[in-house]
């Protein structure tokens, strides 16, 4: 199994990372990928990526949520990254919109986004693209790339089936992760209808825990549960969950 979204960087891992990989590697996960979230975690990040080239691989991008008025000067800090150290990163990411915590920086966001698809369709990688609260002003910018060859994934989707079909339009895939365990989480009534070759799976640790640990830090060796609730909705073996989003992980970012 591939974590292809995974946050293990951050200070909520600081004291037992080793252990952390341990039980992932025990698990079955045999990658984890980082998507950088500001200039802050630029540095977590590459440490993180320095204990195992193998097993972690990067991307870069500025989330949405750390976007103000001094996105500029941010985002030419973070192109910098992203140029100068190129071979240390697979795709662009995480990107976005997100609308849940500041509604007011919607056009900074977007403008933000813009640029950064562009990094990624001129070195030919994907993106990570984060959507809270945002699907429209999300496809208003998809809209102005749907002739371009960009690709990705929509990180962590909790949409309903007419979003869910329109980013895989958009040549998207549909990021999984520990919603699809959760009651209310809604990706019961979507994913019968999606195909498991534009699927991958992804914990976010550390949010967003799966059931039976919601409500506590997330780790990659959760990824089992995702998948095993994957495989109940779709009635199919645990195995070829693992097998087809293990493969479409690899495709999409050339693992």
């Amino acid at each position: 199994m591939i974590d292809t979204h995974s946050h293990v960087f951050l200070p909520q891992f600081a004291a037992d990372l080793q252990q952390v990989e341990q039980r992932a590697k025990e698990a079955g996960v045999t990658q984890v990928l980082l998507p950088n979230v500001d200039l802050n975690s630029i540095g977590q990040l590459r440490q993180t990526l320095a204990r195992d080239t193998d097993f972690y691989r990067g991307m870069m991008g500025l989330h949405p949520c750390s976007v103000d008025e001094n996105w500029q000067e941010v985002l030419a800090q973070i192109e910098a990254e992203w140029q100068q150290n190129r071979t240390d990163y697979l795709a662009v990411g995480e990107i976005g919109l997100d609308l849940y915590w500041d509604q007011s920086t919607l056009e900074w966001q977007q403008q933000v986004l813009r640029i950064q698809f562009q990094w990624a369709l001129e070195a030919e990688v994907p993106v990570s693209i984060h959507c809270r609260q945002a699907f429209d002003p999300l496809f208003e910018v998809l809209d102005e790339f749907k002739h371009l060859p960009l690709k990705g994934v929509l990180h962590c989707f909790t949409g309903d089936l007419e979003q869910a079909q329109r980013c895989l339009e958009y040549g998207l895939h549909l990021g999984i992760g520990g919603v699809v365990t959760y009651k209310n989480g809604g990706l019961d009534q979507v994913l019968p209808a999606i195909a498991l070759e534009k699927l991958v799976v992804e914990t976010d640790a550390p949010y967003l825990a799966p059931v039976p640990y919601r409500g506590k830090r997330n780790e990659p060796a959760f990824l089992i549960h995702i998948s095993q609730k994957l495989a109940e909705i779709k009635g199919i073996s645990l195995h070829l969950v693992q097998e087809v989003t293990t493969a479409n992980a690899r495709e999409l970012y050339r693992l």
